[in-house]
């Protein structure tokens, strides 16, 4: 080993040891819980799946199969995992949270989310954009070479606004012939948002603006899901997904009762994301944009 790679190999091994002890996983329990780390991961995993075999999840984590059968084990004795023989096939075995394991789940995640928020108040708002942007990169050059790109979501700052303008008329000119007029509404649109009240979230993707989304009060029980974008080079990552979740999550924690939407029927992928989300088409009508015929709709969910 030269001298070079010796230094670097001692300053991530520096950063290792730095980053276990900020997250607290050395730690006999995670969170203040009897859990491990590696518990507390088969947890999530099994939180975003309905089921899933032993098999798939040893190899997804990476676990011997002996220290995965003592993980299931001790977590089935507490009543968070059931275990059950694939209906497809008997050889392998299906595990599920149950729904003690999903609540203990909950918790555990709602702590670490508080953990983080904590950890980032302590920063001012540009250190944690280098934070974050540097964790991005540590992931995409040591992840899988072709693998899953990450992205972030974060709340607007300035510059961003007048990105969003000039991304919805560049993008669906080029896309559908739509005009300088849709440019307009969407310029007042935003010159119109009202941030003590509205909330909005744009998503980065390689420290590059990639989506947004804007959550915008109507009426008093009523708010309203407005300019919905993503970058034609981020669709695939899920990040329509998360920005409607994320719309939806704040929509809620201010009280509102349900949501609204207006989009165009030809906005395929977009519709997808709404319907999944559980709206439903509430009316539609004729309309033109730029000489271009259009079905103007209006979806709407309850919260």
């Amino acid at each position: 080993m030269n001298s070079l790679t010796e230094a670097r190999v001692s300053e991530i091994r520096a950063f290792n040891r730095f980053y276990t002890k900020v997250i607290g996983v050395l730690q006999a329990g995670l969170l203040d819980s009897p859990y491990s780390l590696t518990e507390v991961r088969v947890l999530f995993e099994l939180a975003h799946s309905a089921a899933m075999e032993t098999g798939e999840l040893r190899t997804l984590l990476g676990l011997d199969a002996g220290y995965l059968s003592r993980i299931l084990t001790r977590l089935d004795a507490d009543g968070l995992v059931a275990r059950e023989r694939s209906a497809s096939d008997a050889r392998k075995q299906l595990v599920r949270l149950t729904p003690a394991g999903a609540e203990t789940f909950r918790s555990l995640d709602e702590r670490s989310a508080g953990e983080i928020e904590r950890l980032l108040a302590g920063l001012p708002e540009e250190s944690q954009e280098r934070l974050v942007t540097g964790m991005a990169e540590i992931r995409r050059l040591l992840g899988p070479e072709g693998g899953q790109r990450s992205y972030v979501i974060r709340p607007p700052r300035t510059g961003d606004l007048g990105w969003v303008a000039f991304r919805h008329g560049d993008l669906y000119a080029r896309e559908y012939g739509w005009g300088t007029g849709f440019e307009q509404l969407v310029a007042r649109i935003v010159g119109e948002l009202d941030f003590s009240r509205d909330a909005g979230w744009i998503a980065e993707v390689d420290g590059e603006r990639a989506g947004c989304v804007f959550c915008v009060r109507e009426d008093e029980t009523t708010a309203k899901l407005r300019m919905l974008l993503v970058e034609p080079s981020a669709r695939g990552l899920g990040i329509g997904r998360r920005l409607v979740e994320e719309c939806l999550r704040h929509a809620r924690a201010e009280g509102y009762k349900r949501m609204t939407l207006w989009t165009r029927d030809c906005l395929v992928s977009a519709r997808r994301i709404y319907q999944a989300a559980g709206f439903e088409l509430e009316s539609e009508e004729a309309g033109t944009e730029n000489g271009v015929e259009v079905t103007e709709q209006v979806w709407s969910r309850d919260l």
